[in-house]
Parts: C-alpha cells; sequence; structure tokens
C-alpha cells in the first residue's frame, strides 16, 4: 500500500492531527509498527506504548488528547477502523466456485441447492440436504440426513454426524466435529455401560465455530447453539448443552452436559462449567475459572471455585499479603512465648 495520512482520514471519516502529508506504507501492530506503518490504539491501558511507538499514522479514539510523535487519525472506534483499512488492502475474499469436485461422493437422494461448491474428497451422505449457496469443504463428511443451510461455509475436515441440523450463514473452521456421542455411561456392576445418545445437534444461523471444536449431540432432544453464537477454537461442548444467543466462548473452554449458557454471555479462555449449571444471560466468566454453580445474570465471576470477580480480586490482595503476616504472628508467638509448631519454610 502506499496512502497518505490525509487519504487514510478522509477514508475512515477521521480526524486529522498532524503531519497529513505522511506517507504509509504499511499496517502494523501498536507493539511492532515502524517508521511507515500505521496502527491503532485499541485501549488506553496500551498508551506508553503509543507515546514511544515509531509508527507513522496511529488510529486513536475522539477523546485523545495527548500529543505522540506519530501523525494521529482520531475516528470513533479504532480497532474498527483499522479493520476496514485492513480490508482495503487485503488480498480478494477465497471464493470457491459452485461444483462438485469430481473426487466427491454424494448418496443418489442428497438434494443440492443453488450454487453448491462440493470440493475434493467430500462425502455426503443419504438423505442430507445443502442450502444455496453452501461450501463444502475437502474431506468433509455430511452424514445422513443431515440439513445444511444456505450461504454455510464449512471448512476442510469437518464432520456433521446423522441428522444434525445447521442453520443459515454458519461457518464451522478445520477439524470441527458437529454430532459425536455424547459422553454418557452408567455404572452396570461390571464396568461402564454406554448410553445411546439418540438426540441431535442443532446450529441456528450466523454462527461460528473455530478450529477443532467438538458439539456432542445430545443423549435425546437437542444440543443447541443459537443464532450468532460466536465459539473459538478447540472448544469442548457436553451432551444437551444450550448456548444462548450471541454468546462467546473462547478457545479452550469446556462445558459439560445439559449446561445452559445465556444469551450474549462470555467465557474466556480455559473456563470450565460442570453439569447442569446455568450461567446468566450477560454474565461474564474470566479466564482459567471453574464453574459448579448457577451464575447470576451480568455477573463477573473469577477463580477456582468461581467467585464474583471483586471478591476474587480482594482474596488475591491479601494473599499477597501473607508471607508479612506469618512473619507479624510468629514474632508475635515468640514475643508471648507461646509454643508453635516447627516452621516448614
Amino acid at each position: 500500500m502506499r496512502r497518505t495520512a490525509r487519504e487514510i482520514s478522509q477514508l475512515l471519516d477521521g480526524e486529522l492531527v498532524g503531519n497529513g502529508d505522511a506517507v504509509v506504507t504499511g499496517l502494523r501492530g501498536l507493539q511492532h509498527a515502524g517508521a511507515g506503518d500505521a496502527t491503532f490504539l485499541a485501549r488506553p491501558t496500551f498508551a506508553a506504548l503509543a507515546r514511544t511507538s515509531q509508527a507513522t499514522v496511529i488510529l486513536v479514539s475522539r477523546d485523545w488528547k495527548e500529543p505522540v510523535p506519530a501523525t494521529l487519525i482520531r475516528v470513533d472506534n479504532p480497532s474498527a477502523a483499522f479493520q476496514r483499512l485492513v480490508e482495503m488492502e487485503a488480498p480478494p475474499e477465497l471464493k470457491f466456485e459452485p461444483g462438485i469436485h469430481p473426487t466427491a461422493v454424494i448418496a443418489a437422494d442428497v438434494k443440492l441447492g443453488r450454487d453448491v461448491s462440493v470440493q475434493p474428497c467430500a462425502v455426503i451422505e443419504a438423505g442430507a440436504v445443502i442450502g444455496d449457496g453452501t461450501v463444502i469443504g475437502a474431506h468433509s463428511y455430511i452424514g445422513h440426513g443431515v440439513r445444511v443451510g444456505a450461504d454455510c461455509v464449512l471448512w476442510a475436515r469437518v464432520i456433521i454426524r446423522e441428522r444434525c441440523v445447521i442453520g443459515d450463514r454458519v461457518i464451522i473452521h478445520c477439524g470441527a466435529v458437529i454430532g459425536a456421542d455424547g459422553f454418557g455411561y452408567v455404572n452396570n456392576g461390571a464396568g461402564h455401560q454406554k448410553v445411546r445418545q439418540l438426540g441431535i445437534v442443532e446450529i441456528e444461523d450466523d454462527v461460528e465455530i473455530g478450529a477443532n471444536t467438538t458439539i456432542d449431540r445430545a443423549r435425546f432432544d437437542r444440543t443447541l447453539i443459537k443464532q450468532g453464537a460466536k465459539i473459538d477454537n478447540l472448544v469442548q461442548i457436553g451432551h444437551n448443552v444450550v448456548v444462548g444467543r450471541h454468546a462467546i466462548l473462547c478457545g479452550q473452554v469446556g462445558i459439560s452436559g445439559s449446561t445452559v449458557i445465556g444469551d450474549h454471555a462470555i467465557l474466556a479462555g480455559q473456563v470450565g462449567v460442570a453439569d447442569h449449571v446455568t450461567i446468566g444471560e450477560g454474565a461474564i466468566i474470566l479466564a482459567q475459572s471453574g464453574i459448579h454453580a448457577d451464575v447470576p445474570p451480568k455477573a463477573k465471576m473469577f477463580g477456582t471455585p468461581a467467585v464474583a470477580h471483586s471478591l476474587a480480586q480482594r482474596v488475591a490482595l491479601l494473599r499477597a499479603r501473607l508471607p508479612k503476616l506469618f512473619t507479624r504472628v510468629r514474632d508475635l508467638e515468640k514475643r508471648f512465648g507461646i509454643e508453635t509448631e516447627p516452621d516448614t519454610e
């Protein structure tokens, strides 16, 4: 790319502060940006990086007042504006041409919509229905009786097991498995006997599912991922779970069976959730927390077992003071002649 700061400001409907003739030839993150680069300040916590950055242009929020060496462009949302700039300079979006690759294996009664693209070595079993404009990636497997909606993209090696239902405009990334058996066993005295998993997975419209994520089919009825939910890579969702509308599940989240995740809830990386738990609408569970009981709507939780974030912060501060408190207690014990257990420090 080669654009002046003034051109970029006009493209983004921004407010230029500094040298409008400064030339931008690259786009990089704030930490690595150098001369000739445009970058952005996503949040005030990174302000120190902006002060020392060698970037030529920095996109900042409208209320940013602090002078920095770079030319500034004030915008409503620096992250979104930078994304627009990246997309202007990015290669064209990858498009799959409609048609069926000769190595694909498709049962005779499969119903394919208009402009469907079936990539090399994909398998579509009997009774499946594929909506208009959907892409079935290379080496993907669509099981018996599966229904996939319109304008979906199933990348390479996606597996959709029998009878599962996928809505419109769903994106499923490489290696995801939808509809494997739920983890259900009963102990019959001699060992663990498998409980048949007879339900399905239903994924509503506009959901995105990350690479190598697994969503188990229900023991009965359905495991349900509601409209607009966004699920990261390496997430495990157990049988009969319900994930609410526009919920966000970050990488390596694990959700046990029959749990309900409320609309707009956020589960950060490596959160673990016990079975039969309800997490309320808009709740935020911070990274590596363990949830073993219901969480109220809009609560912010942290820790294992998770507690209110404000309490977790207080506990963390007190824990940091324990060595000093231990020393003070020992001094008091010696002063008053109190016998104590041997010091194991």
